[in-house]
């Protein structure tokens, strides 16, 4: 795979994964725009990979938390904090795991990669998550979170696998309407994001490797490390400005490129 493609492919996925803006739908737009090859399973699943370390690393002592939870939880026990966050990330993500499969087996997944399609969701989200983000209160903090609430933003978070969506924008609106201040509904978002980039990695890992080899692992290692960077780099930057900047610039990004793309795909 040509160097450009691989660096940018990489460091688009890392700066858009955890920003409201949609990284699937611009790894999509990618070839569509450049007129450059597309990048890929093998890459996607890479740089995934890379973006799911860097969040990890970001909110570890969450994680661990999650993480020795979720033993407990295996025994039938919610009695710590930890545990509790494990079982409210395990409901949260059920339902984009049932969506996700639906999508993949009816093939509605592949139908729905257009420019058009993205110019819209782009636009549509945009706007839903500042009307949460100006009208949400902001009377929750990330300990607040409630199995009820977890379910709700996982149902939120199901409609994030339309390409243009943002996983992690559709889950911060979710989180502003349900009261949650900025920072508290972003960390909440980004825990989310964990099971599920290990739910979809799983799914997209296993297709691609039984064709994987040497270049594409050596390929695969480079965007890996390149998104790791500039996730890591992206998440620190929004998680800071959070505590006194709103949505608002990244709902004006999404708006002007939602219609840049309208105007494209039907000119």
């Amino acid at each position: 795979m040509p160097l450009l493609t691989l660096v940018l492919a990489a460091l688009i996925q890392g700066i858009t994964e955890f920003l409201p803006v949609s990284s699937s739908g611009h790894l999509i737009l990618l070839p569509q725009l450049t007129g450059m090859d597309d990048q890929g399973q093998v890459i996607d699943v890479a740089v995934h990979i890379g973006t799911l370390f860097a969040v990890i690393l970001y909110f570890w002592p969450d994680v661990r938390a999650a993480l020795v939870g979720l033993t407990r939880v295996l025994r039938g026990k919610i009695d710590t904090q930890g545990a509790f966050l494990a079982l409210c990330l395990i409901l949260a993500t059920i339902p984009v795991v049932i969506f996700g499969l639906v999508l993949k087996l009816t093939g509605l997944d592949d139908m729905m990669r257009s420019m058009a399609v993205i110019g819209w969701t782009m636009l549509i989200f945009g706007l839903v998550l500042y009307w949460a983000d100006q009208t949400g209160t902001t009377t929750r903090k990330a300990n607040d979170w409630t199995l009820k609430h977890a379910l709700t933003m996982g149902l939120w978070q199901a409609i994030s696998l339309i390409p243009g969506t943002s996983r992690s924008g559709i889950t911060i609106t979710a989180a502003r309407r349900l009261g949650y201040a900025r920072e508290d509904g972003a960390k909440l978002a980004m825990l989310m994001s964990i099971p599920t980039i290990i739910a979809s990695g799983v799914l997209i890992g296993a297709e691609v490797a039984s064709t994987a080899d040497a270049q594409a692992a050596r390929d695969g290692a480079i965007a890996a490390a390149l998104a790791f960077v500039a996730a890591l780099a992206a998440l620190a930057l929004m998680m800071r400005l959070l505590k006194s900047v709103s949505f608002t610039p990244y709902v004006i990004y999404r708006v002007i490129l939602g219609l840049i793309l309208l105007w494209i795909a039907y000119t």
